[in-house]
């Protein structure tokens, strides 16, 4: 994953846990896409002022995953259960061309529900 995109993923799981400086900072940044001297004009501040708090708040992001691994685990789920609603998705499609059985098919349905649910 790129790092852009990756700060924006994690910044998504642990941003609340920074401070709202650095939170703001990182958003100008990463998803504004705002240069270090638009943002140090905006604040007030020097571009080594805001590029010093952006790194010192990237490390504590990388730092947090590195123990938590909330992001990745968030991740392995969201594979999962991909994997999970296409499964199911195939019994279902098996179970109707075969005819079997009616249960199974709104079992299956029930899955790839479920599974959405979750997922979002």
């Amino acid at each position: 994953m790129a790092k852009n995109l990756e700060v924006s993923y994690l910044l998504d799981f642990y941003g609340e846990l920074l401070t709202q400086k650095q939170r703001d900072f990182l958003i100008y940044y990463y998803d504004e896409d705002l240069s270090l001297s638009e943002i140090a004009e905006n604040e007030g501040i020097t571009r080594q002022g805001v590029r010093d708090a952006i790194k010192r708040a990237e490390s504590q992001l990388f730092n947090m995953e590195s123990k938590l691994g909330v992001a990745a685990r968030f991740g392995e789920l969201a594979k999962g259960l991909d994997e999970i609603k296409s499964l199911a998705g195939d019994i279902y499609e098996y179970n109707l061309e075969h005819s079997l059985s009616r249960e199974i098919n709104d079992s299956a349905a029930r899955i790839m529900s479920l599974a959405d649910i979750l997922k979002d």
